[in-house]
This record gives C-alpha cells, structure tokens and sequence, in this order.
C-alpha cells in the first residue's frame, strides 16, 4: 500500500520514510503542504497520508481541510505535531484527521496506527467494491425485467407469476393501456375476404 509522507523536516521526513519502507509500504514524500497536495492530484496517488501539522506554504490543519472537502476519494489522515493539549487534539480531529500522533514518534505506536489505517481503507475499499457489484447485479435484474417471454405461435405473454396471458390483458394491466379492435387490410384479405366471397356464393348473388 503507498503512504505519502508531508514533513518539512529532511531528517525527520527521511527516518519515517524508512521506517515505512522496513515494514513493506510504498512510501512517496512530500517536503510541503503544497507539494503534498500536487502529488494527490495524480492517479492512483496514495490514501494512507502522514501530516506533519507545522509546515511552510500549506500546513497539515489546511491540508486535511482540503482533502476532505476533494473528490479525492477516501483518505486515512494522520497528523503530526509536537501539540498535545486536548484542544489541539480535537482541532486536528474536527478538521479532518482521522489520527493523531505528537512528536518525537514512538515506532510502534506510529506502526499500530498505520496498521489501522491500512485496515480501515482495506474495508473501505471491500465495501465500495461490494456496492459496485450489488448496482452491477441491480442493473442486470432490470434489464431482465425488460425482456417479456412471448410464445411464438399463439403471442401468449409470461408474467411474472408465470401465467400466459394474452397480449392485450397483459399491457393493460401493466400499462394502462386499452384496445379497440380493427382488422387490418392483409388480416381482412386473408379471413374476412374468402368468408365474404363464400357467403356470396352460397346465396346466388
């Protein structure tokens, strides 16, 4: 999985880029806000995000803004910062962080909540592909729906309950359409016309 790094710190930015690496992530890194936030706007860019909340240009606290308020897609934001009164926590939380961890980082607490984030996105990511085939499937039972079994000799139609019922009573029902009869001239050629003559005939006229 990538995880994009935000640190205006070189040294700090380059030891949570190997820590990432050793434990098998894709890590890119950003020097700033604002080229953290040039490097979202590619595909396939990464949704695990590290924020370090203090940086020149755009700050950590603007970025989540931004990110949230994207059609970026969904995102697991963890920000960095050396405040850890309560209210900065809630701040960071309000703006749209999804964690918090205050400097200098503990390696496993960082890892515990990478891992969570991972776990959270994985399902994220099922449950959008579980809707997608659901809409998929949706849209195959309606197509289904639109296709009316029709018997080839006698045009019976097949409802949904499996009765034949003649094409008139069926659009009817279905539709609220109703039906004056006519004969059309091929119809009053082949049936009405040999009764006609016939009668004729019999009659002596």
């Amino acid at each position: 999985m990538k995880v994009l790094v935000a640190e205006d710190n070189l040294a700090s930015r380059i030891a949570l880029a190997g820590m990432l690496s050793d434990w098998g992530f894709d890590v890119q890194s950003a020097c700033d806000g604002i080229d953290a936030w040039k490097q979202l706007q590619a595909d396939q860019s990464p949704r695990l995000l590290i924020l370090d909340w203090m940086m020149p240009g755009l700050d950590g606290l603007e970025l989540c803004r931004r990110i949230r308020h994207s059609a970026l897609g969904p995102a697991y934001l963890i920000l960095l910062t050396a405040r850890d009164e309560p209210e900065d926590i809630v701040v960071g939380l309000e703006e749209g962080a999804d964690d918090y961890l205050t400097k200098p980082v503990n390696q496993n607490e960082l890892r515990a909540r990478i891992n969570a984030g991972r776990r959270i996105l994985q399902l994220q990511q099922s449950l959008a592909d579980r809707v997608h085939e659901l809409e998929q499937a949706a849209a195959r039972v309606q197509q289904l729906q639109l296709l009316l079994p029709i018997c080839c000799y006698c045009k019976k139609i097949r409802d949904d309950q499996d009765y034949w019922r003649q094409l008139e009573e069926y659009l009817t029902t279905h539709s609220g359409i109703h039906f004056s009869h006519g004969i059309c001239p091929e119809c009053y050629q082949a049936h009405i016309g040999p009764l006609m003559a016939a009668r004729k005939e019999s009659s002596g006229f």
